[in-house]
């Protein structure tokens, strides 16, 4: 089974993170990902780029509002993601434990990755998305 695990951050866990020597940051979150590959569990991961870039797509209104960061109420940040391919949720958890985000206001939230053989195979979406998969070498 695949499993996120989210990388969330508040405004206080960033600034607590502004004084600390990236490569620090870097060693920590290396080596974890380094444990992680050893262990055969890391399908992917990412680190996300500083949400003043970003843009948020609402869709409460038609024409969707177009919004640029940083986004005014927000409580948490999503800064990046690991996935793993693990035998179960408490697996992906006791990873998720060892992850390097000691700090005020960090979590890692862990959500299951739906596979593609959970949705109706006889759909025709379904069906394009499966030969796409199987063309790209995903399946």
């Amino acid at each position: 089974m695949k499993y996120m695990l989210i990388m969330r951050a508040t405004d206080e866990s960033f600034e607590a993170f502004q004084d600390v020597d990236f490569n620090e940051i870097l060693e920590a979150m290396g080596r974890f990902n380094d444990e992680m590959i050893q262990a055969g569990v890391l399908v992917a991961a990412e680190g996300l780029d500083d949400a003043a870039d970003g843009v948020v797509v609402d869709y409460s209104s038609q024409p969707p509002v177009v919004t640029d960061g940083p986004y005014g109420e927000t409580k948490e940040l999503f800064g990046g993601y690991w996935i793993l391919d693990v035998a179960s949720k408490e697996e992906a958890v006791a990873w998720a434990k060892r992850a390097p985000m000691a700090g005020p206001g960090s979590k890692c939230e862990i959500r299951r990755v739906t596979s593609i053989d959970e949705f109706p195979q006889d759909n025709e979406w379904i069906k394009k998305e499966r030969a796409w998969r199987e063309a790209t070498g995903q399946l």
